[in-house]
């Protein structure tokens, strides 16, 4: 099965441009207005959604994120919310819809349940941070079986063994993890993200996607000279937060400015 995200990609380079991925949490500040910002970031310059169910213990999120997400559990979020969510903006929107979850909460719903519940809402995949390829064998074959993506993570501190792993056990895209640490942003990024992009190339991804640490325009940009995305999510949590939807346009639409490739 073709993968809707690598498709996203595609067509970006073919348009001249690096592909942006925009990450927004599900339920902040609301659920209604969670859907309305997913949309605005679509209609904003986004080619994936990268869109987060509130987790409780969210050991790779920053400080601006983890407070989005706690102000949505507070709000009353549930698991199905997540569905319900992907439902409303697929069917307003062409962005594949990636959900970044942690494991547990797809492990108590059950992983070909799941699966099966994403691929109905319209969903195109799983970026999946705490979990390693060679413990998801339930979500391979869930994912094989519903053509769904699966985006596993890379580290600088990765091995080659374990790059090669990652690189045979994702579709979609790999997600770069530019700086070790929590999300959040950078004044200047990492130039391990570079190195390991170079490394994820010599064990032949098809597409890998750089991502936390990244805020600006001339990021996106600087990231885009050598990785096929750049993956933005604090940057877009704080623009919803301090200027609604408005505000969240008009960041997306800047951080979208970054990606010609020159």
């Amino acid at each position: 099965m073709s993968s809707r995200v690598t498709a996203a990609i595609e067509s970006a380079h073919a348009a001249g441009r690096g592909a942006f991925v925009g990450y927004l949490p599900i339920g902040f500040p609301d659920l209604d207005t969670s859907i309305e910002a997913a949309v605005t970031l679509a209609e904003s310059g986004a080619d994936i959604l990268e869109l987060g169910p509130p987790y409780s213990d969210p050991v790779m999120d920053g400080p601006v994120i983890q407070e989005a997400t706690q102000s949505a559990l507070a709000a009353g979020f549930r698991l199905r919310d997540t569905f319900t969510a992907v439902r409303a903006i697929s069917a307003r929107v062409d962005v594949p819809i990636l959900v970044m979850t942690y494991w547990n909460p797809v492990l108590q719903y059950g992983v070909d349940r799941y699966a099966d519940d994403l691929l109905a809402a319209g969903g195109a995949g799983l970026i999946t941070p705490d979990i390693t390829p060679d413990a998801a064998g339930a979500w391979i074959a869930a994912s094989e079986r519903t053509g769904l993506d699966r985006v596993f993570l890379a580290a600088p501190t990765s091995t080659d063994e374990r790059l090669e792993l990652i690189v045979r056990s994702s579709t979609g895209f790999v997600y770069t993890v530019a700086t070790m640490g929590i999300t959040g942003e950078r004044a200047e990024l990492d130039a391990a993200s570079h190195t390991l992009v170079a490394r994820l190339r010599a064990h032949g991804v098809g597409k890998a996607c750089v991502g936390i640490g990244i805020s600006t325009p001339d990021q996106v940009a600087g990231v885009l000279e050598y990785a096929d995305g750049a993956i933005v999510g604090t940057a877009l949590v704080r623009a919803l937060r301090d200027g609604g939807l408005e505000g969240l346009a008009e960041t997306a639409r800047a951080l979208a400015s970054g990606t010609s490739l020159r």
